[in-house]
């Protein structure tokens, strides 16, 4: 792992709740465009519980899942006190999404080392000390702790090797991209077209028509709201959803985990079966001095002359350290990795496998204090200095106490509940006592629900899935029985059970008027509106038809395409027609959702000369980056198409089916 060895002030606890969804939804959405189905692959299909092999390496379904709900939490935030009763749907609604974005990231990660793409510990420590994470590690600048950086990732169930893993794969498909996309580039006439298009302003009369007002006119017959029902019942089957009954009993995991006690038995009996994961390997604690390596040009090709460059300003700074010079002030002063040289070059401890295979061979070769010779990788040109060394060992049961109670703590509590619930659960079903009596006994308190249906909250439970599945498959007049639920076991039974249904006419005469108005409103509103486009345009006067058939007459300012008028709405949508028509045509009808209008141009204005040397690079800017986007986007198509039919990409078709049907909930 990368450990930061800054002086830090005083430690800012961070709640890490939605750590785990930057991590692992964003680097699955970042930089990957979606929606890439690829070929169906028929032979050698991956087995279950795999939904897909990318160059070898299995995507689980396990891992959909997960990043299909932090994915849904990241949809969620937007719908503020909703978002808890929408998860289901959004969770099966990014599933399928989940399956694509995780295969192009394999594919493309994969592309990566081939090309022989590589990111390096300094880099990461970059990203995590200045990119997105930098508020969570280094609030203020100044690092958290070693201690606390683990413990905060421990909270979101990653260890620092997987997050630093995560965050080095998403700093490599950003370099990939860079080389992919670094080709694209604009014309000038490109340019000044767009600016044309963007910075052009019209000014026109509008006459609306707003369906409210065409309703408020509807005064619907029972005759015509029962045809209406008729003609719409089987929108009405079984509208009405089934919903149960139940009383329920809450057996809560956090107050048995109150009472749990962790023994020093309990912990010595852990760590021996859990030994291999505290066992450290061999480490140095390293400095260096980073000359980067020049970046391929448009041709993807290094200068040569460039490389020497960078080497030959490595070699100098090593005479300075031979000749005398303090490590920690050359290093502040020339090193190019900004996520140490303002620590004097410290990396910190590192393991195999993390570095290049140059600047580890030069790591663990030195002895302790001695400083390399320029050492050339992939990456650039370093100076590497062994400050520590630290042989392979097991890290004792007191270093990792603290970690392995909690886990004990949180286990004990989830035996514990389910032993008392099914003490609860036996003694409720044995004749004559039933849940009161038995619930009385432990003083755990009965909750009596109404009539609820199965998307539905109740009291104490939270989103429970598996509770809701247990209570509307069991049958009526059932004994009490079991399920798991978020908050705990519930022991539970079914009072009564209302069928689906479909409503009578009398039950939603209400709804199905509602509906009538709005629908009916709509048909006038696009009759009435083509009528008002024809009449104006045989007599070549908008106002005046505006007059006859009662709409309401409108100018507007001077409007660019990307603005907004009152009753027209975006100039982006139909109404985008306008910035195409001469001063005194007249548009066809242009909805805009519950209003329509129709527009007769009465100017259009040129943006001049002075506004495009002022707009032009931001202009280019923009056309560069979609150009650059759009190009990413064929590449990554192409490569799953080719790494598809290559066999590199097998897809598991039924395990999709299954997800796609059963969302975040494993299959049975």
């Amino acid at each position: 792992m990368i450990r930061f060895l800054q002086k830090s002030g005083q430690t800012t606890k961070y709640v890490l709740g939605g750590l785990l969804l930057i991590i692992c939804a964003s680097m699955v959405i970042t930089l990957i465009p979606g929606g890439l189905g690829g070929d169906v692959f028929t032979g050698g299909t991956p087995g279950k519980g795999i939904v897909a092999k990318v160059d070898g390496g299995d995507i689980t379904a396990d891992e959909v899942r997960t990043t299909a709900r932090q994915m849904a939490q990241q949809d969620a935030q937007r719908y503020g006190e909703m978002a808890s009763k929408l998860m289901p749907f959004l969770i099966q609604q990014e599933t399928m999404r989940a399956v694509d974005q995780m295969i192009n990231r394999q594919a493309l990660l994969s592309e990566a080392a081939r090309m022989g793409l590589k990111v390096t510990p300094a880099e990461i420590k970059d990203e995590l000390q200045h990119g997105r994470y930098a508020a969570t590690f280094f609030p203020g600048g100044n690092f958290i702790g070693q201690t606390e950086y683990e413990d905060m990732l421990q909270r979101a169930n990653l260890t620092p090797t997987k997050f630093e893993e995560a965050v080095g794969n998403d700093i490599l498909l950003t370099k990939l991209q860079a080389l992919i996309s670094g080709s694209a580039s604009v014309s000038e006439s490109e340019i000044h077209e767009q600016f044309i298009k963007q910075n052009s302003k019209v000014k026109f009369d509008y006459a609306i028509l707003k369906q409210d007002d065409l309703r408020k006119g509807l005064h619907p017959t029972d005759e015509e709201l029962k045809a209406f029902y008729e003609s719409h019942k089987q929108s009405y089957a079984n509208s009405v959803p089934e919903k149960r009954k139940v009383k329920y009993v809450v057996v809560e995991t956090a107050k048995a985990e109150a009472g749990v006690q962790v023994t020093p038995d309990d912990l010595r009996s852990y760590y021996d079966k859990h030994r291999e994961e505290y066992r450290v390997p061999e480490q140095v604690k390293v400095s260096h001095i980073w000359i980067k390596m020049p970046l391929p040009g448009a041709d993807g090709k290094i200068d040569d002359k460039a490389v020497a460059q960078a080497q030959h300003r490595a070699d100098d700074l090593l005479k300075q350290l031979k000749g005398g010079a303090k490590f920690e002030d050359v290093a502040k002063k020339y090193s190019e990795d900004p996520g140490s040289s303002n620590v004097g070059g410290s990396l910190g401890w590192i393991g195999k496998g993390q570095m290049t295979p140059e600047f580890e061979k030069a790591a663990f070769s030195l002895p302790k204090g001695q400083v390399s010779d320029v050492v050339k990788s992939v990456d650039g040109f370093h100076i590497v200095r062994v400050d520590d060394k630290q042989d392979a060992h097991v890290k004792s049961i007191d270093e990792v106490k603290s970690t392995i109670e909690p886990i004990l703590k949180h286990q004990k509590a989830q035996q514990a509940a389910q032993k008392q619930a099914e003490a609860l659960l036996k003694q409720a079903r044995e004749p004559g006592v039933g849940l009161d009596a038995a619930a009385a006994e432990q003083k755990i308190p009965v909750i009596n629900s109404d009539f609820f249906a199965r998307k539905d909250m109740l009291p104490g439970l939270g989103p429970s899935t598996q509770f809701m599945d247990a209570v509307f498959s069991e049958a009526e007049k059932a004994p009490p029985d079991v399920a798991p639920a978020s908050q705990g076991i519930v022991v539970f039974q079914l009072l009564a059970v209302k069928p689906a249904a479909t409503p009578t006419f009398e039950e939603i005469r209400s709804k199905v008027e509602e509906e009538f108005k709005n629908e009916r409103s709509s048909q006038l509103l696009t009759q009435k509106i083509q009528e008002l486009s024809d009449r104006a345009k045989a007599e070549h006067d908008l106002k005046r038809a505006a007059k006859e058939l009662g709409a309401t007459l409108k100018t507007s300012d001077f409007v660019l395409p990307d603005g907004q008028v009152p009753d027209v709405g975006s100039m982006s949508g139909q109404a985008s027609v306008a910035f195409n028509m001469k001063p005194g045509e007249i548009s066809g009808p242009i909805n805009s959702g519950t209003n329509a209008a129709v527009l007769a141009v009465l100017e259009n204005q040129q943006p001049t000369d002075a506004d495009y040397a002022a707009k032009r690079d931001q202009i280019r800017d923009q056309l560069l980056q979609q150009k650059q986007q759009e190009r990413f986007g064929l590449f990554v198509s192409s490569l799953v198409d080719e790494m598809t039919r290559a066999g590199k990409i097998k897809r598991n078709e039924e395990e999709i089916k299954l997800l796609g049907r059963n969302g975040s909930e494993p299959g049975m």
